[in-house]
């Protein structure tokens, strides 16, 4: 991982009509977005879920990447017709859509040349320049090129290629967080809380989470900082405002 520098931001992009349907549950934004924060420093600002359509996917690849450091995308890098993620994004950052020579050499390595047939040799094809991701798993390998690091949607497979990203990624500062879950309805702290978010703006994010346990409804107060000392500051008024309110605090 490259050196760490103090704000380093992502987004996701889902890619798959699929998802859009209903028929699979997508699991890759919790895990992306948990593993850049705790391991990368990195924080997920925006996920966006696309079909597998081509102009759509070049409109978000092209927006995104200029918003964020990184941008994570996951499905369409398959064998068949409708994986068309690494196609769409050579067509975004208007290069040649080819095949790369040591991806090629792996798959046709893994399947042997007999069954190495057009369909796998497709995943092969992605845009020129990138550098590979690889996939311990089923060999096929994701990609990386300028702010974008592609990998498939099928989540054992993306799970054991995360770690690959690493070596592309520069490290953000570790966001810490503290939870603290009450035995309130949020109108009866929302003011004070936004005062204390006004006052610890630049520094930590506060966020409240409704729940329903124990057939009682209740409030989990989500604090976010890189500073330790500033995210300490915030939950000892949060705890002053507790005991001001009388509210029962709820011990997980």
């Amino acid at each position: 991982m490259k050196k760490k520098i103090k704000k380093v931001n992502a987004a996701i992009l889902i890619i798959g009509n699929e998802i859009l349907s209903g028929r699979t549950q997508d699991k890759n934004i919790n895990f992306i977005s948990n593993w850049l924060n705790s391991k990368c420093g990195i924080t997920v600002e925006e996920v966006r879920i696309v079909p597998d359509a081509e102009k759509i996917i070049i409109e978000s690849i092209q927006i995104l990447s200029k918003k964020y450091n990184y941008i994570f995308t996951t499905g369409g890098i398959g064998p068949t017709h409708d994986d068309i993620t690494a196609k769409s994004i050579s067509k975004a950052f208007k290069v040649k859509y080819e095949y790369n020579k040591e991806a090629y050499k792996i798959l046709e390595t893994y399947y042997g040349k007999k069954k190495f047939n057009d369909g796998r040799k497709k995943m092969a094809k992605m845009p020129k320049g990138s550098k590979l991701i690889y996939n311990p798993s089923s060999s096929a390998p994701g990609f990386i090129i300028k702010n974008v690091l592609s990998l498939p949607g099928v989540p054992s497979i993306l799970n054991s290629m995360i770690e690959n990203c690493k070596r592309y990624l520069v490290r953000g500062l570790k966001i810490h967080s503290r939870t603290l879950n009450l035995y309130t309805v949020e109108s009866n702290i929302s003011k004070q809380l936004g005062l204390i978010q006004k006052k610890y703006k630049k520094y930590v994010d506060i966020g409240s989470y409704p729940f329903f346990r124990l057939g009682k409804i209740g409030v989990a107060i989500v604090t976010r900082s890189s500073s330790v000392s500033k995210l300490k500051k915030v939950n000892i008024e949060l705890n002053k405002l507790v005991k001001l309110k009388k509210i029962k605090i709820l011990k997980l």
